[in-house]
């Protein structure tokens, strides 16, 4: 008889990030207290002292998490692509995808943004946001560039069209509790691309 094979249990610092990373995008930022999160986690309370100086260190750490995730989901697609067409339309389907997502509660938008409005202007985890943001953009711009060849002012003005209906739709999704609006995004986009 085999026996599958165990696995280690998650280290707090895991336990407490996954906890937090579910109850901010669930409840929200201010909504989520410290004891909630240690009682998710199933870690004393010094654990998370011990793994992160203090909220907002594991604020800044979930938002980054959420981009590395994000990152993940678009560099799947990107391996499917093959054409600069395709390339733009992967960062497009890597917002789906990230809609699709198993939520606690169901899916309430681009995580990033809504962590972004409960933070104060000058706190560093919106720093973290508009780096997302930013390289989300200039993953579109790269993408059409390929695809115009030598104009890149033509490009980087579509990518910011393109970045900000990408934007709209999801934040649209995000009150929907659905991604019909990023599928209806990316019909849009594919539209805009094929005229060009």
């Amino acid at each position: 008889m085999t026996t599958a094979p165990t696995q280690a249990p998650k280290r707090a610092y895991d336990r407490l990030l996954d906890a937090a990373s579910t109850l901010f995008y669930r409840d929200g930022i201010t909504a989520t207290g410290v004891d909630t999160i240690v009682k998710r986690a199933g870690v004393a309370k010094k654990s998370l002292y011990n793994n992160f100086s203090s909220k907002a260190e594991l604020v800044a750490a979930y938002l980054t998490a959420r981009h590395a995730e994000w990152l993940a989901l678009y560099f799947a697609r990107l391996r499917q692509a093959t054409t600069p067409s395709d390339r733009v339309i992967a960062v497009f389907l890597a917002y789906e995808d990230h809609a699709e997502h198993a939520y606690e509660h169901a899916f309430r938008g681009c995580g990033l943004l809504n962590a972004a409005a409960e933070l104060p202007a000058e706190d560093a985890g919106r720093a973290v946001v508009r780096g997302h943001k930013e390289q989300v953009e200039a993953l579109l711009a790269k993408h059409v560039g390929d695809m115009l060849g030598d104009d890149p002012q033509q490009a980087a003005q579509l990518a910011h069209h393109l970045a900000f209906l990408l934007e709209g739709a999801m934040a649209r999704a995000g009150l929907e509790g659905r991604s019909d609006c990023l599928r209806q995004a990316r019909d849009m986009a594919s539209d805009m691309l094929e005229a060009l």
